[in-house]
């Protein structure tokens, strides 16, 4: 299904046959992502449920789960799958949860760091993601127990296992020890 150029489109790709496989689409080309171990997915369900709650009780918006896809950009397509994303309401337009890509760029996204991640590639998806108009992400790294959090303009805070992860203004008032999200 390659255009003229070579490159695939998002529609190209959501009709793509995926086999069960872990699928991105990145500047119009395929990539594909190995299943990830059960230090990622501990951190990934913990914080998931744990932010979750917290936005869903206080009605701040939608939640949206790994490998929901997010559509970055066009010419040539970029439809990304973080391991987490929060839209907040007064963003979330009925497309938003429409069977496609989401065009709906989120508020948070979190990406948690595989052992097999090269470092190069989970700055160049943290990068991505803060290009395309997300305000606040959170890169988990299970082997370390840190979290290293993003924000467009500012400095990347690390944050080791004792400190508190911070909603900032994307989350107004959500705090988590660290530590809970590897427990």
């Amino acid at each position: 299904m390659p255009t003229a150029t070579g490159l695939l489109t998002a529609e190209d790709f959501a009709a793509m046959p995926t086999k069960g496989m872990r699928l991105e689409l990145i500047n119009g080309e395929v990539h594909a992502m190995a299943p990830a171990f059960g230090d990622h997915g501990v951190a990934t369900m913990n914080l998931s449920i744990l932010v979750g709650q917290y936005i869903l009780a206080r009605k701040l918006g939608r939640v949206y789960a790994a490998e929901t896809g997010f559509l970055l950009s066009r010419n040539p397509d970029t439809v990304r799958a973080p391991d987490f994303a929060f839209i907040q309401t007064s963003r979330v337009t009925p497309e938003a949860h429409a069977p496609m890509w989401n065009p709906v760029i989120p508020d948070l996204v979190v990406e948690v760091v595989s052992s097999g991640d090269r470092p190069s590639l989970v700055a160049d998806k943290v990068r991505m993601w803060l290009d395309a108009g997300v305000r606040l992400v959170w890169v988990v790294y299970p082997v370390g127990h840190s979290v290293v959090a993003h924000r467009p303009g500012q400095p990347e805070m690390r944050l080791a296992e004792t400190d508190a992860l911070d909603g900032f203004d994307v989350v107004p008032g959500f705090t988590l020890p660290i530590a809970e999200i590897f427990a």
